[in-house]
């Protein structure tokens, strides 16, 4: 069975707009939610603490991080319009996802989600 990820509107529109304020760099926000069986729900987004943004990058200090189970994942943004993560995105992914927004951060076609080892999962945005 399929992993189904759900998220409401506003919060996908704050990670829009924290890209789009940010690009051409690239952003990253911390998403904090519940995991149940085959369902993970994103109730809120974080800004990590002291995060660089880049071209082509995006980063911040894990050990600056407070021990938080409630974390499940990150969301991040390709200013190129792609949507797959990379290499570097799977190898210092941080909790069971990955939500990815791509360029021009306008609605759901612009977002997908992984898990860790980049198999792409359903999201439903609410």
């Amino acid at each position: 069975m399929s992993t189904i990820v759900t998220m409401r509107k506003k919060l996908l529109e704050f990670v829009f707009e924290s890209a789009r304020r940010l690009h051409p760099k690239e952003t990253i926000l911390l998403l904090r939610g519940k995991t149940d069986k085959n369902m993970i729900r994103i109730l809120e987004v974080l800004i990590p603490p002291l995060a660089t943004y880049g071209r082509g990058f995006s980063a911040f200090p894990a050990y600056m991080l407070p021990i938080d189970f409630s974390i499940i994942g990150t969301a991040h943004s390709h200013p190129t319009g792609n949507l797959r993560p990379s290499v570097e995105d799977q190898n210092h992914a941080v909790g069971k996802i990955m939500l990815i927004v791509a360029f021009p951060y306008r609605g759901q076609e612009n977002t997908t989600a992984y898990n860790r080892e980049g198999k792409k999962l359903t999201l439903k945005i609410t």
